[in-house]
């Protein structure tokens, strides 16, 4: 993670635009109340909602120490989840703890906090059993035994841990008899049916080879820093597949995914070329990014090279943190996103529908914005419903002692919100809410609609912090519908399936992914943006397989959250 310098220059944005993303009513009756004479009440776009009234009290400890040993800055990942079942999604959060080179003082533990339903959230993590045990780094969610409840894997440094959902408001630490307990630095997993059998398989990233005996050296300034990962070397990734009887088969080696060695941070499974299988793009760290081709025999083909999404236009590996995956442009094909370190600038990849990408960040306008950013959690989202796919980026500066030999380059950097303008991203952060005036030391990232309005709200997982809860109060001021995918045939989180959708002159598309940001997990429901209609007349549901059967419903009621249930021919 290489040390560059600048000032951060965020793009400008006019009034009219400032008044589209707040959403029309709020914004024009503002202006009528100030054509009055009154002083008009607008709330943020985003409003960041205080431990106080949220209920969340639980902070992240790093685990610092004056060695600098690298894990102590990558941490840590959260999760949306309905671990209960009831339709309001929950929050996991993850924190350091235990291993070769940290004792903590006192016992650190996750925290999960069930949602209450009026805004806030009582802690359940010992009731729950999911306190963790060990040093935490992410956590992915997913319903891998059929059951109707999520599960929750814990990635760590040191050995991680599968939670089996019992169903009855406990978890079951089944890490060694599921086979799934990996020893090493892992990063982000992903949940996804990579074989089309109905259960989800599991792929864990590995970041680098660490050990806490190869010291990252002094620097110039005579003081350690958190160095550049280039002194660890490069590290197999794994892929679990689901027995379907509650184990799990490793199968890295012949399926093709450890035979690529890379330093894996955000991954995320995606279907890039439309054959109904779903591929893996992993962004590296000094290494160049992987995207494994899903070749549907069991087999995986890395071709980041050929697809031009490994290294930078000049040929350069650079520190690829966090990911995503999503139609942005509306053309019928899976497009990339990667969050990089400051000043190797962001990628925006669009998908030339022949295999390979061009990198689209600087002629979208997401370039100059994140030039001098540090990314890590990323999601493409539709904060104002209005059907387009807009950006929300979580950003920080890996090494905490970066202000004491730079003026310019700061360690917390702001979070940034774009709002996609006729396909163009403009940087609408300044005027979106307090809160994007002020600086973190983001890291995981996590999108989900904890109130059941409409609005799709962010979670955000600060290094040695508290976790940021931030609630949206423009998605409501359009038109909106919430879907929940249950496969049958398919794997019960769906994920893979298509939905389109047609409300009035607004025909768009989703894919359901898995996994995406870094280390962290969202709200599995998804969220379609109808703009001024209230109703949709139809939506289209492609289920998660090739040639997989396309159930479709008409003339269905915006505004509410619904469960489409496959094959069942309706709604409810």
């Amino acid at each position: 993670m290489p040390l560059h310098l600048g000032p951060a220059r965020l793009a400008s944005f006019s009034r009219r635009d400032f008044l589209r993303g707040l959403g029309g009513s709020i914004a024009f009756s503002a202006l009528s109340r100030r054509a009055l004479g009154h002083t008009p009440q607008v709330s943020p776009v985003f409003e960041e909602i205080r431990p106080s009234a949220s209920g969340i009290h639980w902070t992240h400890n790093a685990a610092r120490s004056p060695h600098k040993y690298l894990p102590e800055a990558t941490g840590p990942g959260c999760a949306f989840l309905d671990y209960d079942t009831d339709g309001w999604m929950d929050i996991y959060l993850v924190n350091s703890g235990k291993c070769d080179f940290y004792t903590p003082t006192t016992p650190l533990r996750n925290a999960l906090y069930r949602n209450n339903r009026d805004g806030t959230f009582t802690d359940v993590t010992e009731k729950a059993g999911v306190s963790g045990g060990g040093f935490g780094m992410g956590v992915a969610v997913g319903d891998y035994n059929n059951d109707g409840f999520p599960d929750v894997y814990v990635t760590q440094y040191g050995q991680s841990i599968l939670y089996r959902n019992n169903g009855n408001g406990t978890f079951s630490d089944v890490t060694r008899e599921a086979g799934v307990g990996v020893q090493g630095w892992a990063s982000s997993a992903v949940w996804f049916d990579y074989d089309n059998d109905g259960r989800l398989d599991l792929f864990v990233g590995q970041f680098a080879g660490f050990d806490k005996d190869t010291g990252c050296g002094i620097g110039s300034d005579g003081k350690r820093h958190y160095c550049i990962p280039r002194i660890f070397p490069s590290m197999p990734s794994w892929l679990f597949h689901n027995n379907g009887d509650g184990t799990f088969t490793d199968v890295s080696k012949e399926s093709g995914i450890a035979n690529r060695l890379g330093k894996a941070w955000g991954a995320i499974a995606t279907d890039v070329n439309n054959d109904g299988r779903l591929d893996l793009f992993v962004a590296n760290d000094t290494v160049g990014n992987f995207l494994f081709m899903n070749r549907g025999d069991g087999r995986f083909e890395e071709v980041g090279l050929r697809a031009d999404i490994a290294y930078s236009a000049d040929g350069r590996a650079r520190s690829g943190m966090g990911v995503d995956s999503a139609d942005f442009d509306e053309d019928g094909w899976m497009d990339l996103f990667v969050a990089n370190i400051d000043e190797e600038i962001f990628s925006l990849y669009r998908n030339n529908r022949d295999g390979t990408f061009d990198d689209q960040a600087m002629a979208l306008g997401v370039g100059m914005a994140t030039r001098w950013m540090s990314g890590w959690g990323v999601r493409f989202m539709d904060y104002d419903n209005d059907g387009n796919l807009d950006l929300f980026l979580a950003n920080g500066f890996p090494d905490d002692l970066v202000e004491e030999f730079s003026s310019q380059v700061k360690y917390h950097e702001p979070l940034l919100l774009f709002q996609n303008v006729g396909g163009k991203y403009q940087n609408v952060s300044e005027q979106s809410g307090p809160v994007f005036g002020k600086s973190f030391s983001a890291r995981g990232m996590a999108v989900g609609d904890f109130n059941n309005d409409g609005g799709i709200d962010v979670l955000v997982g600060v290094n040695d912090g508290a976790p940021i809860l931030l609630r949206n109060n423009v998605g409501k001021e359009n038109h909106w519908l919430g879907v929940r995918l249950v496969g049958t045939k398919s794997n019960r989180d769906a994920i893979g399936a298509r939905i389109t959708y047609k409300a009035g002159d607004l025909t768009r598309s989703r894919m359901k992914v898995g996994g995406g940001s870094f280390m962290s997990s969202h709200d599995p429901r998804m969220l379609l943006g109808c703009g001024k209609k209230d109703k949709l007349d139809w939506l289209e549901v492609r289920w998660p397989q090739p040639g997989g059967s396309v159930e479709r419903f008409t003339k269905i009621p915006a505004d509410r959250y619904i469960t489409v249930i496959e094959g069942a021919g309706e709604w409810k």
